[in-house]
């Protein structure tokens, strides 16, 4: 990695690239502009979690606690965690201020081999098919109104993802600024959609619906409740917070981050928390919890029941928090390959950036293409069963290493030091689901340990092993000099993004 780090600082000085008017760099290289300000921040963080499950089906939490009273506490409890996992991502963030979010801290904290198997599962499966589910799911709420009494043809709405993500991938490309409008647009409409299923539920509550919100109906359990149903309940809830820690892969692009990384995490995740609670009791105000279950697509089913003529408007906003969905997730996840690029575990050319757009072109086409080939498979959603376990185990690695990093470097800067207390919540709840997720599925989670493994020759062949043969280095040399041709694209200025060498000190293998 040390020699990957010398090509690059050669062809920084071979290439320089940009202006300072350009780039916004005193030094004359081009790099990462600072263009996120909170309100984006704000977006990225609510529209990468509120996707299309709490429209579509968010009944898995009630299907498994039993009752809508104690489902409706589990949304609260786990939005609580989610906040606590948070603010430890908020103390990582500006502790090892770079890009990449878990995998970076990850690699710094734990070095370069578990850095690289968060990286290599995320890289393999866990981004491909998550963009491509998402996408998708667009495709069919967008076509569902022309096949009125079938469903819509596999291929059009293959054809019309990869549509939906080579235009983002476009825009993306295009300006960090528009890619950002784009979010914040769409997590407004879908917050707004959000905002008329509660306040129907209101109106709902006025009228004097609210059977299954009294006390005695609202703990009236429909199936016993057992210890393990209750943390599939609390499973199936941090899956729909999933995409609070997305603002960390774009710390490097935060405006003022030490300020703005809490300030949004602050407003976002207590507002996706309400916005999840309140919608899951405006849903009972119109529907019985053996209706809720019974439907595909929820708020479908709710705009159909209190909307009438207007019951239009749901299909067409969840396929708003679709689109912005993807723009998100495409956003985010090429700054985690760019990071893995710039730190020696991808190809190089996916370190470099657009001359004048300064946007990471060649890591975003990577996360298109690597979308586009999972929509041609038909295993998509097996897949993300297999490593929806190993996702949410390196959340709880990543919160382990910011108290080994408390134990290894106590003096260095925090800006933000929260109290230990938090990641010792956050371990305790996590390990309890962790667990109980080995226990129920051990099959599944044994194969996506697997999976998650097989990274581990790709990492001692690709990176650990230095002395490759010449003419594999030469053919490597070449493709990378093709690439940067054809995107018209440069290594960015490091110089800014890289000061924590007191942290990666020992770290690295």
């Amino acid at each position: 990695m040390e020699k990957g780090a010398r090509q690059r600082n050669n062809t920084e000085k071979n290439h320089p690239g940009g202006s300072e008017s350009e780039t916004g760099s005193g030094e004359g290289g081009v790099a990462l502009k600072k263009e996120i300000g909170l309100v984006s921040a704000c977006g990225i963080i609510v529209g990468n979690i509120i996707g299309s499950g709490i429209f579509v089906s968010p009944k898995g939490v009630l299907e498994n606690a039993g009752s809508v009273g104690l489902a409706l506490i589990i949304w609260m409890v786990t939005g609580l965690i989610t906040a606590v996992g948070a603010l430890c991502y908020a103390e990582l963030g500006v502790t090892i201020p770079k890009s990449g979010g878990d995998y970076s801290y990850v690699k710094d904290i734990f070095g370069g081999l578990a850095g690289f198997l968060r990286l290599w599962i995320a890289v393999l499966v866990i981004y491909p098919t998550n963009q491509a589910v998402i996408a998708l799911t667009f495709s069919n709420y967008v076509l569902q109104p022309l096949f009125p009494t079938c469903f819509p043809p596999e291929s059009g709405l293959r054809l019309l993802a990869a549509i939906c993500l080579l235009l983002l991938t476009w825009v993306n490309c295009s300006s960090v600024r528009w890619a950002t409008r784009v979010q914040d647009i769409f997590t407004a409409g879908k917050l707004l959609a959000l905002a008329l299923i509660i306040i129907m539920g209101v109106v709902q509550i006025c009228k004097g619906e609210y059977f299954w919100l009294e006390p005695k109906n609202a703990f009236e359990n429909f199936q016993e409740p057992n210890i393990g149903l209750i943390a599939l309940a609390f499973l199936q809830g941090s899956f729909a917070y999933g995409g609070w820690n997305f603002l960390n892969y774009v710390t490097e692009e935060l405006v003022d981050p030490y300020k703005n990384l809490p300030r949004a995490i602050f407003i976002s995740i207590p507002l996706v928390t309400f916005v999840y609670v309140f919608a899951n009791v405006a849903y009972v105000t119109a529907m019985s919890p053996q209706e809720l279950l019974a439907s595909n697509a929820v708020a479908v089913t709710f705009g159909e029941k209190l909307l009438g003529v207007m019951a239009w408007i749901m299909p067409i906003s969840v396929a708003l928090s679709t689109f912005g969905g993807v723009n998100g997730s495409l956003f985010t996840s090429s700054r985690l390959f760019f990071a893995g690029a710039r730190e020696g575990h991808l190809p190089s050319v996916l370190a470099m950036i657009h001359v004048k757009r300064c946007t990471p072109i060649p890591a975003l086409l990577f996360t298109c293409i690597s979308t586009l080939l999972m929509l041609v498979t038909s295993d998509i959603y097996t897949l993300i069963n297999y490593v929806g376990f190993i996702n949410y185990l390196f959340y709880g690695v990543t919160i382990a290493g910011q108290i080994v990093l408390r134990w290894k470097k106590p003096d260095i800067p925090r800006p933000i030091k929260i109290s230990l207390l938090f990641p010792v919540i956050y371990l305790l709840f996590w390990a309890f689901l962790l667990i109980f997720s080995l226990w129920s599925e051990p099959v599944v989670c044994g194969i996506g340990l697997a999976i998650m493994l097989t990274g581990v020759p790709v990492y001692f062949l690709g990176v650990y092993w230095q002395h490759k043969p010449m003419c594999f280095n030469n053919f490597i040399k070449l493709l990378t000099l093709v690439s940067q041709k054809m995107c018209v694209v440069v290594y960015p200025n490091v110089g800014e993004s890289s000061g924590t060498e007191m942290i990666n000190e020992g770290t690295e293998e």
